[in-house]
């Protein structure tokens, strides 16, 4: 079994709830990018120009978010190291390389997304120009980024929470005022697509939901909180508990992105210009009261600052892992914040280049998903806590869904251009 040196040791006594309470936590920090502003431009988009026909995706993709999370997070507290650092021993010098080079576009899609919701947020609220959003939002995130350099991880995981609850609170306050039509929800819960375009959408908002660099991220804050323990019976109580920050987490992201959808679908539809986050802001401005449209815009805001600062985080564990070079956070947050800017100060619409870049990340998807799965899945790497059979068996049904749905998307855009 691979171990790394011991570290700090918990143990929390077993079934009492205030011992779960104080281990919750790293799950709420990779759940952030769940709810990020390319989140936002996908579920809009689908819920502006379809309704309520796409809401099958989410609760399928946040099904597997949950699975996969636990298991990402199981797989630092077996193991004492993160995904990028297992493949990075396992892998040779070439493939460790052209790995890290396909993990490290996906980190960046990522990153970008995040900035340019950040700055749209900034020009939505107070007219700032989108380039000199882009600027702040980077600043900002070097200053929360530096409360995890100087206060630790609890301070930062604190800080996350706080921008967790207002983002729910943006994206959920207008479903208050004019409530979905229960019916036509139950009904998107039925399989379905209606041509190419919802395909696209469809892999748009997978790649926002089950996000690669949140897979990757999450078993180094399970292993950084907590260490590694050489007794198994603490490693198997922090795994219970950690189902229970992964659950609850993910329920709370799963929600918020769904009532995204929602609000789109029944406050949007048919509205022009609603194909782009400013758009959907008007058009919600309109239809639900200025207050909700500065609460809407707030949330995007906090999203856009919250995940830029996790994805640079998780940029870091996998540059550390797969290339053993380890970048200070706040070097490697001013190097990925250029791709953003020159996007921004290129005039490019922002809600088309959030919307291709979670395509993008859909593509990214199976290469942190399946060595995932099958590290897991190998009792040499994870001893006693090697999956189930029935967890191996959901964990390679996700895998197939989504690599099936990455297929037809291909298939069908190419018959579309033929």
């Amino acid at each position: 079994m691979i171990v790394a040196a011991p570290t700090l040791q918990v143990r929390p006594a077993a079934g009492k709830l205030w011992s779960r309470l104080l281990l919750l936590g790293p799950a709420f920090v990779a759940a952030i990018a769940y709810v990020d502003p390319g989140n936002v431009a996908a579920n809009l988009t689908a819920g502006a120009n379809y309704g309520y026909l796409l809401v099958w995706v989410l609760v399928m993709a946040n099904a597997m978010a949950v699975l996969v999370q636990y298991q990402s997070a199981k797989l630092g507290l077996a193991t004492g190291l993160s995904l990028p650092e297992i493949l990075g021993k396992r892998l040779g010098t070439r493939s460790r390389r052209l790995y890290w080079v396909q993990a490290e576009v996906v980190a960046g899609a990522t990153d970008m997304a995040e900035v340019i919701g950040g700055a749209v947020a900034l020009n939505l609220l107070f007219g700032l120009p989108l380039l000199l959003g882009g600027v702040i939002i980077g600043i900002a995130s070097m200053l929360l980024l530096a409360l995890q350099t100087a206060r630790g991880q609890r301070s930062f995981e604190y800080a996350v929470l706080v921008l967790l609850g207002v983002i729910a609170v943006g994206f959920m306050s207008g479903l208050f005022v004019n409530p979905p039509d229960a019916g036509s929800a139950l009904g998107g819960l039925v399989p379905r697509f209606e041509g190419t375009d919802t395909v696209l959408l469809a892999a748009s908002m997978l790649g926002a939901t089950v996000m690669p660099h949140a897979i990757y991220l999450h078993s180094a804050l399970a292993r950084d909180r907590f260490g590694f323990s050489p007794d198994p019976a603490v490693r198997t109580r922090l795994i219970r508990a950690t189902r229970f920050d992964v659950l609850g987490a993910l329920l709370l992201a799963g929600v918020v992105n769904i009532s995204m959808l929602l609000l789109a679908a029944s406050s949007l539809r048919g509205i022009e210009g609603t194909d782009t986050i400013a758009g959907a802001h008007a058009a919600v401005s309109a239809a639900l009261g200025p207050a909700i449209g500065v609460v809407f815009a707030v949330g995007l805001l906090a999203s856009g600052l919250a995940s830029t600062s996790v994805g640079c985080y998780a940029g870091a564990t996998i540059m550390g892992g797969l290339l053993k070079v380890r970048i200070p956070l706040l070097v490697r947050r001013v190097i990925t914040l250029i791709p953003a800017l020159v996007i921004l100060g290129a005039g490019i619409e922002p809600t088309l280049a959030l919307v291709l870049s979670q395509v993008l990340l859909s593509f990214g998807i199976p290469f942190a998903l399946i060595p995932l799965i099958r590290l897991t899945g190998k009792r040499e790497i994870m001893g006693i806590h090697v999956d189930s059979r029935a967890l191996k068996i959901a964990g390679w049904t996700s895998a197939t869904l989504i690599v099936g749905l990455n297929c037809v998307l291909i298939a069908l855009t190419i018959a579309g251009q033929s």
